[in-house]
C-alpha cells in the first residue's frame, strides 16, 4: 500500500517574523508555496514503505532547511503561527472565490498548517470509515493551543478550521460521517458542490469563473478525502509538528489502515483492532471522542484509551502543544521567540532523524 505524505511549515526571518518563502519553492517540485504567503508544503512522493517515506521526508526536509539557513529563513513546525498578525493571502482566484462565500471565516484558514497522509486506494468504503473513526488521533499531533495569541483549545488549528471557519458551510470542511458506498460518497460531494456553487452564484461570481476554479472532487476540505486526481485516501486530521512525531503516526495508522483492508465493523461504543480487522465505534462516538481531543488533546482520559485500544502507543508521543501551553494570551514578541525555539527543535530534530534515531 503506498503511502505519502505532506507537512505545512510556517517561513520566520531571523528574529522569528514570519515571511515568504521565497524562492525556496523552486528547490523541488515536492516544495510547494500555501495560499498564503508565509507558509508552504512539503511533501513525498508516493512511497512503498515506511523506510522509503522516512527516507524521503528527512532528506527533503534537511535540504529545505539548509537552502532556508542560507537565505537567513527558518521552518516552523507549529498548527498555527500562535500571534502572527495580519497574514496576507496570494492574490489567487480560486482563493478569493472562497473569500467571497466564506466571508471573514476564511481568515481563519490563513492560520493553520496541517498534515496530510495518503493511502493508496484498496478496500476504499473501509478506508474511508476508518479514517473517519481515527479522527480524535488527531491529539497525538496537536502541535499549538493559540490562535491570535489566545488559548483557544489543546488543538488551535483543528478548532478554528473547523468550528469557526466553515461554521456556515459545516459539511464543507467537518468530519463526515461513515458511508456504505462509493457512491454515498460521491453523492455527497456533489451535492456540497452544488451547495458552493450555488453560494458563489449569490455571492456574484460568475458561473463560468466558478467552474474553472472548482470541481466536485475539491469543493470539500474535510478531514477525510477520497481523492480522484490521486488514487488515495486522504487523511487531514492532524497539525504540523516535528517529523518524529508525524513519522510514527504515519507508520502506526498505516498499520491500522492495512487492518482495515482486511475488515471493518461499525458496532457499539468501543472501538479497537483485532489481529484480523477493525471495530468501529458508532459515529456519534467518535464525534465526541474527537471534540474531547480538539479541546483536551491526550489530557482526555477517554481518548487515551481509545487510540490505545485502536493500536496507537500513545505514551509514545509527546504532542507540542502540552509544552508551549500554559498562558491565556502570548504577545507577538513571545511568539516570534517561541517560533524561533520550535524552528531550532525542527532542526535537531531532523538532523537525529538522519543519524537513524528516531525519538526526539
Amino acid at each position: 500500500m503506498k503511502t505519502s505524505i505532506e507537512v505545512e511549515f510556517w517561513v520566520i526571518d531571523r528574529d522569528g517574523s514570519l515571511t515568504d518563502p521565497g524562492d525556496l519553492t523552486e528547490i523541488s517540485p515536492q516544495v510547494e508555496e500555501e495560499f498564503v504567503d508565509c507558509l508552504f508544503e512539503i511533501k513525498t512522493t508516493p512511497c512503498e514503505s515506511i523506510d522509503e517515506l522516512r527516507d524521503e521526508l528527512v532528506g527533503r526536509l534537511a535540504e529545505t532547511i539548509r537552502e532556508a539557513k542560507r537565505r537567513r529563513k527558518a521552518l516552523v513546525p507549529l498548527g498555527t503561527p500562535i500571534n502572527g498578525g495580519d497574514i496576507a493571502q496570494f492574490p489567487e482566484e480560486r482563493s478569493r472565490i472562497q473569500r467571497r462565500v466564506l466571508g471573514e471565516d476564511f481568515d481563519y484558514a490563513k492560520h493553520c498548517a496541517g498534515t496530510h497522509i495518503h493511502f493508496e486506494k484498496r478496500r476504499i468504503v473501509d478506508q474511508l470509515n476508518a479514517l473517519v473513526a481515527l479522527d480524535p488521533a488527531l491529539a497525538l499531533a496537536n502541535s499549538s493551543p493559540y490562535y491570535k495569541g489566545r488559548r483557544v483549545a489543546a488543538g488551535a488549528r483543528p478548532y478554528i478550521y473547523r468550528k469557526r471557519g466553515y461554521a456556515q458551510f459545516p459539511d464543507h470542511g467537518q468530519l463526515w460521517s461513515y458511508v456504505d458506498s462509493v457512491a454515498e460518497w460521491n453523492d455527497r460531494l456533489t451535492e456540497r458542490y452544488v451547495e458552493f456553487e450555488r453560494a458563489a452564484l449569490d455571492a456574484g461570481i460568475d458561473e463560468r469563473t466558478f467552474k474553472r476554479h472548482f470541481t466536485p472532487d475539491d469543493t470539500i476540505w474535510t478531514p477525510v478525502r477520497l481523492r480522484k486526481a490521486y488514487p488515495t485516501v486522504e487523511w487531514r486530521s492532524p497539525d504540523a509538528t516535528l517529523p518524529s512525531q508525524i513519522l510514527r503516526l504515519a507508520e502506526e495508522m498505516y498499520a491500522v489502515v492495512e487492518r482495515a483492508n482486511e475488515s471493518v465493523t461499525i458496532e457499539g461504543h468501543h472501538g479497537f483492532a483485532t489481529d484480523d480487522g477493525l471495530v468501529l465505534p458508532e459515529f456519534d462516538v467518535v464525534r465526541e471522542l474527537t471534540d474531547a481531543a480538539i479541546h483536551e488533546g491526550l489530557g482526555a482520559d477517554r481518548v487515551r484509551s481509545y487510540l490505545d485500544g485502536m493500536g496507537f502507543a500513545v505514551d509514545a508521543y509527546d504532542p507540542l502543544t502540552e509544552r508551549l501551553d500554559g498562558q491565556e494570551y502570548v504577545g507577538e514578541a513571545d511568539a516570534r521567540s517561541l517560533r524561533t525555539t520550535y524552528a531550532r527543535r525542527l532542526e535537531r530534530d531532523v538532523a537525529r532523524l538522519e543519524k537513524g534515531q528516531q525519538r526526539v
